[in-house]
């Protein structure tokens, strides 16, 4: 079916005009389709961070040797205190060295505490500057749509379903849409298919367009269809368990 047939009824406006960009219109699309947002995942905790540390083989040995050493050093053979000794100084001595032989179990398992500490410290510090960066990465991001007539530019946040978004080469598409108006449009849809050939587009052949694809040649304009979790790497992220219950996103590189 031709392009303008299929969103008569849901997309009621012209596609050189695009949304009105009134708030109430902004504010239904947000609720009825959702917002161009996929929550991330929670952070792993410290606790979870430590545990990890732990997990290290090198750690494990040095875990098990301190444990086995501090075992020895508490350890006292039958009939040891029977035996007389052969010199009061050689006594003496033998029990201050096993007064002290804990001494070199607690220091190993004291230095393995530290560098667990320190690895998981450092890795919810790189964690939280990931975090960050993506955050500051994604609200500076913006896109070109067509709203009221005019061609502006927003934040790739605030797309919303009926936007009608302009793509040219290098973009890397925000949200799905249906393509209305294309010239010698290709994309990479490698990162979804995993086939390293670029697609044709078109209005009257394969005109759908998913979230996450680059375009590698061409321009074009396409309405948006989905956001957000409904866009295909929202449902993507949420199949991998990273956008479940829409409170969860990318894992920290």
């Amino acid at each position: 079916y031709p392009t303008s047939w299929i969103f008569t009824d849901a997309f009621p406006f012209k596609f050189s005009v695009g949304l009105s960009g009134a708030a109430a219109d902004i504010e239904k699309r947000k609720w009825i389709y959702g917002e161009n947002f996929i929550p991330p995942k929670k952070p792993k905790t410290f606790l979870q961070l430590v545990w990890e540390a732990l997990q290290d083989v090198t750690l494990i040995i040095l875990e098990v040797a301190a444990l086995i050493s501090l075992g020895l050093s508490f350890y006292q053979p039958p009939g040891e205190g029977s035996e007389s000794c052969g010199s009061v100084a050689g006594g003496a001595e033998d029990e201050g060295e096993a007064e002290a032989g804990w001494i070199e179990g607690a220091a190993i398992l004291l230095s393995v505490v530290c560098v667990v500490l320190v690895t998981a410290f450092n890795d919810w510090s790189k964690e939280k500057q990931f975090r960050g960066l993506q955050s500051r990465i994604e609200q500076e991001q913006k896109f070109t749509v067509i709203r009221c007539g005019t061609v502006i530019q927003i934040p790739i946040a605030e797309i919303l379903v009926g936007d009608i978004a302009q793509v040219k080469y290098g973009d890397l598409l925000p949200a799905d849409g249906v393509l209305i108006q294309g010239n010698d449009l290709k994309i990479d849809e490698s990162s979804l298919t995993g086939e390293s050939d670029h697609v044709r587009k078109s209005v009257d052949k394969d005109p759908m367009l998913l979230s996450g694809t680059h375009v590698m040649e061409g321009s074009g304009r396409m309405v948006v269809t989905a956001v957000g979790v409904n866009s295909q790497t929202g449902i993507i992220f949420t199949l991998l368990g990273a956008g479940g219950e829409e409170e969860e996103k990318k894992e920290k590189k």
